[in-house]
């Protein structure tokens, strides 16, 4: 069910040779830039009309209009059931303390007397948050990138999702109630490449947005790769990651239910074990297929965990296992080990880490306080995940007096002249009558 890489005996290859030698799951952006590239221009010329022609060509749904009605929010609400309301409402108190802790505050420094550089902390304007509609239904996308974004001030927030034909053509209706109990009301049925699109562009519904942020298949990456300029992104995603990493002491029906438990996501999920113990290795192989037997998508979870993306690494040590998790750069990464709080505070890269055996990804996915909008592909060697920062802008604001630049000018000018920029340094000349004080 699931392929094994023995990295035993010889030592580990470094940086690019070793992350070469793990699992990935084959996510070309780039060679669906051309089939998005045309419904982007679509959408940018006809606006609400091609979205309405996609939603018909795609999603199999005739709607009339892409910005969902006000009452359509409230009564998803309504008829929301009380179960997952309650979950729904406690997985954005604790997401809300969690980001909450993130807000910036303006920092002044004095450089010299007279001359200050304060860092300001302002949010982006205006937000389109993408919430995936495929093989499941994602309310707690809506949770993770809407707490953040209000955390963070933002002003404008707008969701979408794409329409669901059995729900005459709006989004699930659980996606809706998530956007009114956070109390968003700007929601739109829109979904693929043409939503970030509708975004980037904006239409006589959607006014365009600053930022988009939120995972989504292969196109929306795409979409987000052609448009970055024009917007900004968050990452372009790709298919969801665990990484485990165990030893001798892991419960075995643990470690093999978690690894399940991301599979089920789609075919591409990836689902990596990485252990020094060949027996834990060969206990988990044996959880795998009773547990998978069991589970409501057996088909797509045994695509997954049978796919290349998808694998047992054998190591020597859990040394060893650190540096192939590093290398890996897994969006989601726990640890089971002995002392596991110890080896967690020695990991590099990861979207989030999950410390020991009661804090599974399961459990950072809804109701952690953690964000579950990660990077993948190995991006977490150079990225984080959704937060409150991911919704600012650090502009500096440089105030300086006329002694203080005085005092400084000389140096300015001898730079700008060994740039052969001399125009910079008479804009400073011109402030002195264009004799520059020497210092003293």
């Amino acid at each position: 069910m699931i392929s094994r890489i023995d990295l035993r005996g010889d030592a580990l290859p470094e940086g690019g040779a070793l992350r070469d030698l793990l699992p990935r799951a084959e996510f070309d952006v780039e060679a669906a830039l051309e089939k998005v590239r045309p419904i982007c221009e679509d959408v940018r010329h006809r606006g609400t009309a091609a979205l309405i022609d996609y939603a018909r060509r795609f999603d199999g749904v005739e709607i009339e209009r892409v910005r969902v009605p006000a009452d359509a929010l409230d009564r998803a609400l309504k008829e929301l059931d009380p179960a997952v309301r309650a979950a729904l409402e406690e997985s954005i108190r604790r997401a809300r303390i969690v980001h909450r802790e993130q807000r910036r505050t303006d920092t002044t420094t004095k450089v010299v007397p007279g001359g200050t550089v304060t860092e300001r902390w302002v949010p982006v304007e205006r937000v389109g948050l993408y919430v995936p509609g495929g093989l499941a239904v994602y309310p707690s996308s809506v949770v993770m990138n809407v707490v953040p974004a209000q955390e963070a001030g933002v002003e404008g927030i707008a969701v979408t999702s794409p329409p669901q034909k059995e729900f005459d053509g709006l989004p699930h209706p659980t996606i809706l109630a998530a956007c009114a109990l956070l109390g968003v009301d700007e929601v739109y049925a829109a979904g693929g490449a043409q939503a970030i699109a509708m975004f980037a562009y904006g239409t006589d519904e959607c006014r365009p947005v600053n930022l988009v942020t939120g995972p989504g298949n292969i196109f929306v990456a795409s979409a987000k790769r052609l448009l970055k300029g024009r917007i900004g992104i968050d990452a372009e995603a790709g298919p969801t990651e665990i990484a485990v990493l165990a030893d001798a002491t892991a419960d075995p029906e643990h470690v093999a239910s978690d690894l399940i438990s991301q599979a089920e996501h789609d075919t591409l999920a990836a689902a990596v074990l990485v252990t020094d113990s060949p027996a834990l290795a060969d206990a988990v192989e044996a959880a795998l297929a009773p547990q998978v037997a069991a589970t409501k998508h057996v088909e797509r979870i045994t695509a997954a965990l049978a796919g290349q993306q998808s694998a047992i690494v054998l190591v020597d040590g859990v040394d060893e296992g650190l540096k192939v998790v590093d290398a890996y750069g897994a969006e989601h990464l726990e640890i089971q080990t002995a002392d596991a709080t110890a080896v967690a505070a020695r990991v590099r890269n990861a979207g989030a880490v999950f410390v020991g055996p009661y804090a599974p990804v399961s459990l950072g996915d809804y109701c952690a306080g953690s964000n579950h909008v990660l990077p993948t592909g190995g991006c977490a060697c150079h990225s984080s995940g959704l937060s409150v920062q991911s919704f600012l802008r650090g502009i500096h604001v440089v105030d300086y007096s006329r002694d203080a630049l005085a005092e400084v000018a000389h140096h300015v000018v001898t730079l700008a002249e060994a740039e052969d920029l001399p125009a910079h340094g008479a804009a400073l000349k011109a402030r002195f009558g264009w004799k520059v004080p020497q210092n003293k």
